[in-house]
């Protein structure tokens, strides 16, 4: 038990930067990344409490057309479209409210790094580089949280210091 309480606290606990300034600063590109992952990007394709009406999607559904983008990657994609529609639209919409909230963050970072990795080089790759600039951005947003976490303005900030005391 007390292996699994160590490897929480590594996941959950951030990287505190020397000022709280610099914290601040970097959760602003933390804190915007997640909230256009979460509403734009993952609730176009995931039905969450706060998808457009008009997209007729129920909590956790995925919209229609998405298995079959996947479904058109090939290889493993094509073995289990509807799982990998699914993992990719909860990773943005999910994981980018945990981004947003700097809850878990290095487990939705993951998450969103494999969706975005995806997305660069399975949908995007063979088209110009303006189409692939916004699965870029959000891949190195979630690569430089997934080594810091939330820093100290994230719930992760909070519950690790709970766990520390």
């Amino acid at each position: 038990m007390t292996q699994l309480k160590f490897i929480f606290k590594l996941l959950i606990t951030p990287v505190l930067q020397k000022h709280w300034f610099i914290d601040l600063i970097f959760a602003i590109p933390r804190v915007l990344s997640g909230l256009w992952l979460t509403t734009m990007f993952g609730a176009d394709k995931f039905g969450m409490p706060w998808t457009s009406d008009d997209r007729h999607l129920q909590l956790f559904e995925v919209v229609a057309w998405f298995p079959e983008d996947v479904k058109a990657y090939g290889g493993i994609f094509a073995i289990a479209p509807v799982f990998f529609a699914w993992m990719g639209a909860f990773s943005e919409a999910v994981g980018g409210l945990f981004l947003l909230l700097g809850l878990k963050t290095r487990i939705a970072s993951f998450l969103i790094i494999c969706t975005m990795l995806v997305a660069i080089f399975c949908q995007k790759f063979n088209g110009p580089l303006w189409n692939m600039l916004p699965a870029i951005s959000f891949l190195w947003v979630a690569i430089y949280n997934l080594f810091l976490g939330s820093g100290r303005f994230g719930l992760d900030y909070l519950i690790s210091k709970k766990l520390n005391n």
